[in-house]
């Protein structure tokens, strides 16, 4: 294969791949982080980025649907790993690393697939269907008995006088006006506008080409007299409605409006959070609505976890879990040295190494404890106190902030790995209910950081599994 075959193979020594784990299939994605360590690849984080989509578990029927939407966003070549077990994960990747080189596979991927993500009808679009702009209602204006005699518009391109809902030109006076060239002009009213006593007797409308008069549903043209109005040259013009624009353009759909705190309207996105998100609960979907950068409402739900291929192995061991979640925080906080000790900390727990468990889990706490960049980053992020934690029903070990928060995780997997002193049976988790809640207010840069501070109970099919 000469240059181009050794240029690929480089290429593949650099993969990315994107991670799906199937909730409950936590030992089968962390056997593939830790493979992608050992080959040197790397983790992507979106679908643009990737060059592997590696599914761990199977997934049930909502996940699926999304998993093959990721799919459909990967540039070529791509390559797709379906993982079921741990025991698995390295034939797979060995699979995919022999499938990014396949040269006609990936051309004819190229020809098949399509042109553009396919977006669902019915996608989410934060409420946002159908929104109109009939109706709109700027106060009752009055223009009662006005007069455009003789006024000359020549050269303003665009006008419209199609109507907004509610206006009414009734008796309007446009006596000898010459809109001669104003193509696509706009004198459209707004709802409630009162044009008493125009008169459009005389109009010349020559060269408006295509222009439509229709209005905007409750129009009221009462009275208004066109007599010898030229229309010359409108062939098919419509200013009816909005046009066909689409207010979604893309599928994404656009701000909308809504009260804030004050009682002003501010614009509100409806934002959707996970399943598929880096350092992210597995499974958790987050719809938070935001007015600016702050969260001002947020729904949670679950999507499934127990795929056609039956669940996973139940709840990993706590300490596993913790050193999971601390290195989840301590990455998205940009800490990287320190989510290496916490990952090496969680791999040796796995394979049950308690030496080098114990080691890792000291240098972590070292790390923890020195940065200052990790304090600055997480001091005053979702900040509970005592009275706080009564409302949610949360355990002690969540309250202060999540630098607080990760300090006292840290101790608890030094006492697990050190087997100093058991782990409370009564010191439980966060429900996932709760996490709505506890987001409101917080600025989307903190929300990502907020919930991986939190000890979140096990996704709901895992926890039916371990109770089984």
């Amino acid at each position: 294969m000469g240059l181009s075959g050794a240029l690929a193979r480089l290429a593949v020594r650099a993969t990315r791949v994107l991670v799906v784990e199937v909730p409950g299939h936590w030992a089968t994605r962390m056997e593939v982080e830790h493979q992608l360590l050992r080959r040197g690849w790397r983790p992507a984080w979106t679908p643009a980025d990737a060059d592997v989509l590696a599914v761990c578990g199977v997934p049930g029927p909502e996940l699926s649907e999304l998993v093959d939407r990721l799919w459909e966003q990967m540039p070529g070549p791509r390559v797709r790993a379906d993982i079921t077990s741990p025991g698995t994960v390295g034939s797979a990747l060995d699979a995919a690393a022999a499938l990014l080189l396949d040269t006609p596979h990936h051309r004819t991927d190229a020809q098949e697939r399509a042109q553009e993500p396919e977006i669902p009808e019915d996608a989410d679009h934060g409420g946002h269907g159908g929104m109109g702009h009939g109706g709109m209602d700027h106060g009752e204006m009055d223009h009662g008995e006005m007069d455009h005699g003789e006024m000359d518009h020549g050269g303003h391109g665009g006008m419209d006088h199609s109507g907004h809902g509610g206006m009414d030109h009734g008796g309007m006076d446009h006596g000898e006006m010459d809109h001669g060239g104003h193509g696509g002009m706009d004198h459209s009213g707004h709802g409630g506008m009162d044009h008493g006593g125009m008169d459009h007797g005389e109009m010349d409308h020559g060269g408006h080409g295509g222009m439509d008069h229709s209005g905007h549903g409750g129009m009221d043209h009462g009275g208004m007299d066109h007599g010898e109005m030229d229309h010359g040259g409108h062939g098919g013009m419509d200013h009816s409605g909005h046009g066909g624009m689409d207010m979604a353009p893309g599928g994404i759909a656009l701000a909308g409006g809504g009260e804030d705190r004050d009682g002003l309207e501010m614009d509100v996105l409806h934002l959707p959070l996970g399943p598929v998100l880096p350092f992210w609960p597995a499974g958790l979907v987050l719809r938070c609505s935001l007015q600016g950068d702050v969260v001002v409402d947020a729904e949670a739900s679950v999507v499934d976890g127990a795929g056609a291929g039956g669940p996973g192995p139940g709840p990993a061991p706590a300490a596993v879990v913790w050193c999971d979640q601390v290195m989840a925080l301590l990455a998205l906080a940009g800490v990287e040295d320190a989510a290496a000790c916490a990952r090496r900390a969680r791999d040796a727990l796995l394979c049950g190494d308690e030496d080098a468990a114990r080691d890792a889990v000291e240098r972590l706490d070292r790390t923890v404890r020195r940065s200052w960049l990790l304090r600055s980053s997480l001091r005053g992020v979702l900040l509970l106190d005592r009275a706080g934690l009564e409302r949610h029903g949360l355990p002690e070990h969540c309250r202060g902030d999540a630098h607080d928060r990760l300090l006292s995780r840290v101790e608890r997997i030094r006492a697990e790995a050190g087997g100093t002193e058991p782990t409370p049976a009564e010191d439980g988790g966060v429900p996932w209910a709760v996490v709505p809640d506890l987001v409101t207010g917080l600025e989307l840069a903190s929300v990502r950081l907020a919930v991986a501070s939190l000890d979140l109970d096990p996704h709901p099919a895992v926890q039916a599994v371990g109770h089984g």
